[in-house]
């Protein structure tokens, strides 16, 4: 998966990366969220990065006056994105514009953490989720949130759409909960007691829409069918820190990658009796932000 003679490495002075996402249309061009002092003060920038022949370059950077920690690209325009900010705010940006941001949608009232750009086709739809313990569903297009999703006991760290059912997106939570929705019924469809620990990151299979995975403190991914909450698929054990974030493979059903606060990435093949498929360390900070490729099968 991620051999350190493929890596690529640029450093960005005095920020601590929080996100990082493949554009879904330039092959090598990343979208980086970071904050200033881990977060608890300071400014944050949107680094958009690129990987050419020479390494890693900076491509573009914006910068806001709170923390950053999460980004999306924009589903039908290859230089748009969001950002979702300390302020609780959310921020589109226009790579082909200097200046930014375009539009800033300000509804949460405590810091907003995640944020996510519907996939599946004929909806233009962005969930965003807060410590403020709501998640709230936006249309780009539209200056103010369309629907607030209400339920979450602790703070929402993540929020992530159903590749596959439209208009079906999941939430990660403090309160221990993996959370399913459909924006067409303001309820929580679906509760699940995925840890006893806070659900810090949630990702849905590519090839199995009842699938799921959860990343949490207590150091654990689990997988969980949705036809049978009861008890998890699978239980992957190997992090000795809080799971930061975790993500499917888009080319193997049964592959996924996490990082964690113990400075690692981790990549696992849940099918296999000894899942652990490598240990990569090439940080020597805590790993918060990961994402694989769509256009290059190895590249993360």
């Amino acid at each position: 998966m991620g051999t350190a003679a493929g890596a690529g490495a640029l450093r960005l002075p005095g920020l601590h990366g929080y996100a990082v996402e493949f554009s879904p249309y330039c092959p090598g061009r990343v979208a980086c969220a970071a904050a200033q002092y881990y977060g608890m003060a300071g400014c944050g920038t949107l680094a958009v990065l690129e990987q050419n022949e020479a390494g890693v370059v900076l491509l573009r950077s914006f910068d806001w006056n709170d923390g950053l920690f999460d980004v999306t690209w924009s589903e039908n325009n290859e230089n748009v994105l969001i950002t979702c900010s300390g302020d609780g705010s959310l921020q589109m940006w226009d790579m082909a514009k200097t200046k930014g941001p375009l539009q800033v949608y300000k509804e949460h009232t405590l810091e907003a953490y995640s944020v996510d750009w519907s996939q599946t086709r004929g909806e233009q739809l962005v969930v965003s989720g807060s410590w403020d313990q709501t998640a709230k569903l936006w249309d780009p297009a539209v200056g103010k949130s369309l629907c607030t999703f209400k339920g979450h006991e602790g703070v929402i760290y993540s929020t992530i759409w159903s590749p596959h059912i439209p208009g079906c997106f999941a939430s990660a939570s403090g309160d221990q909960t993996l959370r399913i929705w459909d924006v067409k019924t303001p309820g929580v469809k679906l509760v699940i007691p995925a840890h006893q620990a806070e659900v810090l990151s949630c990702d849905w299979c590519k090839y199995d829409e009842n699938l799921l995975v959860t990343g949490a403190v207590d150091c654990s991914l689990k997988g969980w069918d949705l036809r049978n909450i009861r008890q998890p698929v699978f239980v992957l054990l190997g992090h000795t820190y809080a799971i930061r974030r975790v993500k499917f493979s888009p080319f193997h059903a049964t592959i996924l990658a996490s990082c964690s606060y113990d400075f690692t990435v981790r990549f696992w093949d849940f099918s296999k009796p000894n899942p652990l498929l490598e240990t990569v360390e090439h940080h020597t900070e805590f790993t918060c932000g990961l994402d694989l490729s769509l256009h290059n099968r190895g590249q993360v």
